[in-house]
């Protein structure tokens, strides 16, 4: 009825044709986006999450962006079993949006307009841990009768409770000196069931640059090598990657600093859109969260592992490559997936599929400062630095900044060295050193409910002071 409205004031010269276009394109992108990030979920919940295609409706296509909340249920998705792949259909004339998901990291939107021929999922390169021991494995993981503490499995049952703390929790895990405290799941999710990080993906970033700083690839405070900005007289060459870690680059887009869509949705990939910003501030004179910074990051940091095994040559084994997934095997972390661009380059602001257990494991890593099976993974000061607010603080906020990692040292009752990952619909990771002390929350919260996670680690600390 719209829509024939419009027409009709189109013909009556009320409006001009070329606003009519306009809005015929506009609706025309939504729906492509929509299909793409439908396709996307689907992909990702059916091989990297371990889903029903029932539950990812439910949870992962509920409680989503305004602006495609409303196109989603009513696009038709294609589910390829033996060739890992989705599609998803927006127009007549256009070829659907497709997802295609790969063993080693999981599923890439492919571009709108994408049309190749169906082709066969590589082999899986990854192996399972679960019958070795706690934390490589899963096995012994929970903590014997004798060293429970009183107190942490109501708090874990209450979390379930919207209620007590809001949101809607699907996976709760409590780590205390070094076993499992608490630990418990929605129906039909369990300890193997990965969910999108979101936002925890900008701290396994921060995480993976510790690693190549570690393995002297990349230094933090260097200039960025990024190609892109490599001209004479492009004053983002200045930036580095410190900034970005620490949301200061003083750059910006045209969009709220956690929203790409044409990234996260439409298929567009990060060196086209992250790379394309201006600078509108010094570096490091302002806070401003977003994705693009966290891009950046990785971007830099995979370009100058480049420049430097093209500088030593064959000298430089495979390991010291940027590779997330031979660095979460070596955590244990099995089913992380880090997922890609089109382009494969890596999505490391937000599209990380992961289990609670594995964001444990991640956990553990920062509460023995770096070291990991008697191997230093990271470098001695690297919690330090991802857990101080040397940079420019936002304003207005329950908890500070670090360098990809949120702070809590404003957090009444908690331990002013908790640091935290926090991502879009209620994804918690709760790091306490001083307490020996890890928190996983999970969930799919919407924007009108949100986890109180102050509140539930405020009760956790006062039952283990108890």
């Amino acid at each position: 009825m719209l829509k024939k409205l419009v027409s009709l004031c189109a013909i009556a010269g009320l409006f001009p044709v070329s606003a009519l276009a306009q809005n015929e394109e506009s609706t025309r992108y939504d729906r492509a986006l929509a299909a793409g990030y439908k396709a996307q979920f689907i992909c990702s919940g059916l091989w990297n999450g371990g889903k029903t295609l029932a539950d990812i409706k439910a949870d992962e296509l509920t409680g989503i962006y305004d602006r495609i909340a409303a196109i989603v249920p009513a696009l038709v998705e294609e589910v390829d079993e033996s060739e890992r792949q989705v599609s998803v259909r927006f127009a007549d004339d256009a070829p659907p949006r497709v997802a295609i998901w790969n063993g080693k990291s999981g599923c890439t939107a492919m571009p709108i307009g994408y049309d190749d021929l169906k082709r066969g999922a590589p082999a899986v390169q990854r192996e399972f841990f679960d019958d070795r021991p706690w934390p490589m494995g899963d096995r012994e993981a929970e903590a014997k009768n004798t060293a429970r503490i009183p107190g942490f499995e109501g708090i874990a049952n209450r979390a379930f409770q919207s209620e007590i703390y809001g949101g809607k929790t699907s996976a709760v895990l409590i780590i205390k000196n070094g076993r499992i405290q608490a630990e418990q799941y929605k129906p039909g999710h369990g300890m193997h069931t990965a969910q999108r990080t979101w936002s925890v993906a900008k701290s396994l970033a921060g995480t993976l640059i510790g690693h190549s700083v570690q393995q002297e690839m990349v230094d933090i405070n260097a200039p960025v090598l990024i190609p892109e900005w490599q001209k004479s007289g492009d004053p983002r060459a200045a930036l580095t990657i410190d900034h970005l870690m620490r949301m200061s680059s003083g750059l910006v887009s045209d969009t709220a600093g956690n929203r790409t869509d044409p990234l996260y949705m439409g298929g567009a990939s990060v060196t086209e859109r992250a790379t394309s910003w201006p600078l509108l501030y010094e570096p490091g004179s302002r806070f401003r969260y977003a994705n693009n910074d966290t891009l950046l990051a990785v971007h830099a940091a995979r370009a100058q592992h480049v420049e430097r095994k093209n500088r030593l040559g064959n000298y430089m084994p495979e390991e010291h490559d940027f590779d997330p997934f031979a660095f979460f095997q070596k955590l244990g972390m099995t089913r992380t997936y880090a997922e890609t661009d089109w382009q494969d380059n890596f999505i490391l602001s937000s599209q990380v599929w992961t289990t609670a257990r594995d964001l444990g494991r991640l956990g553990m890593l920062y509460l023995d400062n770096g070291m990991w099976n008697g191997e230093r993974l990271l470098p001695d000061y690297w919690r330090t630095l991802v857990s101080s607010p040397s940079g420019p603080q936002p304003a207005g906020r329950d908890f500070g900044y670090g360098a990809t990692f949120w702070l809590m040292n404003q957090s009444e009752a908690i331990p002013p060295d908790a640091f935290a990952a926090f991502g879009n619909r209620g994804q918690y990771l709760v790091i306490i050193p001083s307490l020996d002390l890890v928190i996983v929350r999970r969930g799919y919260d919407t924007s009108e409910n949100r986890f109180d996670i102050g509140a539930f680690s405020k009760d956790i600390v006062a039952a283990l002071e108890s």
